[in-house]
């Protein structure tokens, strides 16, 4: 650097003096010519921006430059000679011409130069990729969703039991990160007031354009979720004029189930205008039986459970990016989510005691739930490359009123509940980065997060209880990465203060308050070392925060049996996690395959606990409790390899081994303390086999080995899925069908032995065929924008994540 500095002096020296000494007409200025123009569409006349303009010399490059906002440039300080001017603007088949500059034309106006499309280009833009990609980044693993992901079913769960590192439960869409249930969902890099199962039903597979898995964040990050984020990035285009992308699907269980979705994107001059729609319509069944066995008590029994919700919901995202100027952008988008919920439960007792008389409970639930985001984003370029500031703001809104109805087998009234959850989060965060040199920057943000929620419990038209919860988390972060030769660092320190408080009142009883205040830190950091270009290896470490939720301290009922019901508990404290982990990427000549191993240490675990029930004798509880201290580890292997033009797959292996301590009551109703070694393995493949040019035939197949908690056994899971998509249209459209779950094989055993021997099984439609069509229209020209460094950001967060 320093060596180039001098050089750049003294040349500057010697023109100074040379300037002095020489005549008065500078030779410099009298030999430098111009050229301008305006680059449009040829089919619509419209002005192309950002289209790139190249000056050649004898096939060499000598100068350049990028049209404006209305298509016009001007390129400026060329010698004296002839000249070829190429015009390139991606989808559009290049522009080629040849001028002459001299002294008595200095200048030359090319005028308007029309680009034509080329056809064969749009296939390379078209919003989704054929295949599924899985990228290793410093702090994230990227999944691209393709073609064949879309066609495993019409919603986001449906998605992610196809990815690694991930599982869902069918039964209540739990998501799982390494075998760990503490993980935050974001969408598109917002948290959300969605729960993960109501956000996995409401997002339709065909808006997701990417699905992050976040394992251990940096310091930019809230530092909430244990095992980590996991980010859908919904699709969201910049093409030039209209375009648009329609999905349309039905899948058939035991009733058949709609999904549609329609994205529409129109980009003109500085404004771009994005949209999408979808809904999900249907009926689904779901069955199981428990049955309990107080070590040969009476009053042993069986349990049945038939659950058949209908849902009905609507997801819309609405938004809109201002391009004030190259260096300023203003954006704004709403996200409105509405679910329409019917659910009917039966819940049946047989008891083995021919004396004592059998029940049977019917719940018929209705509500309108309703998730409203509003997001106003400011984004600032400096004159410095990756010099940016950031000031977002971010409201979230969401109700979910339950309405239920309890009766006998004869249609006798029991009861009736009416449940109110409202609650409001709203976050606004300022983030700045600045190059310091070459290779190293400084990333400095601030946020201010404040959630509010209320839930109030009507009993048979009567108040009988409610809680207000209110959390206030004001943190400030800063990372410093660096680079020298084939390493790369970032060392990043959050600080952050979190205060909490809760009010739980009962009719008939003292009101109960907690209030909780914590400062403290949250260290990263982050290692890469790239030995070559086939070959990276990525070390890293972070300390996280798992604060128990509006869930699991509301000690309203969340949900009711005739023998269990759940309720909180607001005596639970946090939990810390420090997380270690290490990462291969290698490339071969087929693809490039990913390996990986990580360690956490958890204090205060927040685990789920079934007890006897101090509020209920005739009935079990199913709550929360903190326990000692737990060790995770595990090892994952993952790739994309395509061993020929015919057959590609993309598959993952993981296997986690956890250590858990805790106190749970035993079948005498003591409490004691347990310690178990538990052990986890998964495995997925996905195989795409392309018979001819547009015909797929996709295999895919999971495991899932049974895991050992402190209370409970779960057996294994396999299925198998075989598939086979249709291009059509000219490329434009495809037909895919999906039949999942051949041989009937998924399904939930679990075993227990204390409080009780309890051995149930759960199963629900496994088994359906999935049937997708989707078509793309409109323009498909591709713009070269500022807007990708834009998405780039938005999938990668703020400070406030």
């Amino acid at each position: 650097m320093k060596l180039k500095a001098i050089l750049i002096c003294l040349l500057t020296i010697c023109v100074n003096l040379q300037a002095q000494t020489s005549t008065p007409t500078n030779p410099v200025i009298l030999n430098q010519g111009n050229i301008t123009g305006k680059v449009i569409d040829k089919r619509n006349n419209e002005a192309l921006p950002y289209a790139s303009v190249t000056v050649k010399e004898d096939g060499k490059v000598i100068s350049g430059g990028m049209t404006k906002d209305n298509g016009s440039f001007t390129v400026d300080n060329l010698p004296l000679k002839t000249l070829k001017i190429e015009v390139v603007f991606m989808g559009y088949k290049k522009y080629e011409t040849t001028i002459t500059l001299s002294t008595d034309a200095k200048s030359f106006n090319l005028k308007n130069i029309t680009l034509e499309e080329e056809a064969k280009e749009l296939a390379e833009v078209s919003i989704v990729k054929e295949k599924s990609t899985v990228e290793q980044k410093i702090d994230r693993k990227v999944i691209t969703v393709g073609k064949d992901l879309i066609s495993a079913g019409a919603t986001a769960a449906d998605i992610m039991n196809n990815i690694p590192s991930v599982t869902v439960d069918q039964q209540n869409n739990t998501v799982s990160l390494r075998g760990n249930e503490n993980v935050r969902i974001f969408i598109d890099g917002k948290p959300s007031n969605l729960s993960a199962a109501q956000a996995l039903q409401q997002i339709p597979s065909t808006s997701i354009k990417q699905i992050e898995l976040i394992t251990n964040p940096s310091a930019k990050y809230n530092p909430e979720g244990m095992s980590g984020i996991i980010n859908i990035v919904l699709n969201k285009n910049s093409n030039l004029g209209f375009n648009g992308n329609l999905n349309t699907g039905v899948n058939f269980g035991k009733t058949p189930k709609f999904n549609g979705s329609i994205d529409l994107n129109y980009r003109v001059n500085k404004f771009n205008f994005y949209t999408t729609y979808s809904i999900n319509h249907g009926k689904s069944f779901n069955e199981g039986i428990i049955h309990w066995d107080k070590y040969n008590s009476t009053e042993d029994y069986n349990l049945s459970f038939n659950i058949n919700p209908f849902q009905k919901n609507h997801f819309t995202k609405l938004g809109t990016d201002f391009y004030i100027n190259d260096k300023n952008t203003l954006s704004f988008y709403t996200i409105q989510s509405i679910s329409n919920p019917v659910a009917r439960f039966i819940n049946g007792v047989d008891y083995v005691n021919p004396l004592t008389p059998d029940k049977t409970q019917v719940q018929n639930s209705t509500g309108k739930e309703k998730n409203q985001t509003y997001n106003l984003a400011y984004k600032h370029q400096f004159e410095k490359p990756e010099n940016t500031l950031d000031i977002e703001l971010n409201y979230n809104l969401t109700t979910e009123p339950e309405n239920s109805v309890f009766t006998d087998e004869n249609g006798n009234l029991l009861k009736t509940n009416n449940v109110s959850r409202d609650g409001k989060n709203f976050i606004a965060n300022v983030d700045y980065v600045s190059p310091l040199n070459e290779t190293s920057k400084i990333e400095v943000g601030l946020e201010s997060r404040i959630d509010g929620t209320r839930n109030k419990f009507i009993l048979d038209g009567n108040y009988d209880s409610d809680f207000v919860f209110n959390r206030n988390i004001q943190s400030a972060y800063g990372n410093y990465s660096s680079q020298f030769g084939k390493w790369s660092y970032q060392l990043g320190l959050r600080l952050e203060s979190y205060d909490v408080n809760g009010t739980f009142k009962k009719v008939s009883e003292s009101d109960d308050t907690f209030k909780d205040y914590i400062f403290t830190f949250y260290p990263s950091a982050f290692f890469t070392y790239t030995p070559s270009d086939n070959n990276t290896f990525n070390f890293n470490y972070s300390r996280r925060v798992d604060r128990p939720n509006m869930e699991q301290v509301n000690e309203i009922r969340q949900w009711t049996g005739l023998t269990v019901e759940q309720i909180g508990n607001s005596d639970l404290k946090p939990q810390f996690t420090n997380s270690v982990e290490a990462n291969y990427t290698r490339k071969v000549k087929i693809g490039s395959i990913t390996s990986g191993v990580f360690f956490r240490y958890i204090n205060d675990d927040i685990s789920q606990v079934l007890t006897t029930n101090p509020y209920d004798s005739q009935k079990q509880l199913l709550t929360f409790t903190n326990f000692d201290h737990n060790t995770e580890y595990g090892v994952e292997v993952s790739g994309n390899l395509d061993f020929n033009k015919w057959w590609n797959t993309n598959f993952g292996v993981d296997s986690y081994f956890k250590n858990n301590k805790g106190i749970i009551e035993d079948r005498n109703g003591n409490l004691v303390e347990k310690e178990i070694n538990a052990t986890l393995f998964n495995s997925r493949m996905n195989h795409t086999f392309k018979l001819t040019k547009d015909f797929r035939v996709i295999w895919f197949t999971m495991y899932r080995m049974g895991e050992r908690s402190l209370q409970f056994t779960n057996k294994d899971m396999w299925k198998t899925d075989l598939g086979v998509r249709l291009n059509l249209l000219d490329g434009k459209g495809t037909l895919g069908v999906r039949y999942n779950d051949v041989f009937k094989t998924m399904k939930s055993t679990f075993h227990s032995s204390d409080p009780a021997i309890l051995d149930g099984t759960f199963r629900w439609e496994s088994q359906t065929v999935n049937v997708n069509f989707s078509y793309r229209f409109g323009s498909g020209k591709n713009k070269a924008l500022d807007r990708k460094q834009r998405e780039k950001n938005d999938s990668q967060g703020g400070g406030m994540f």
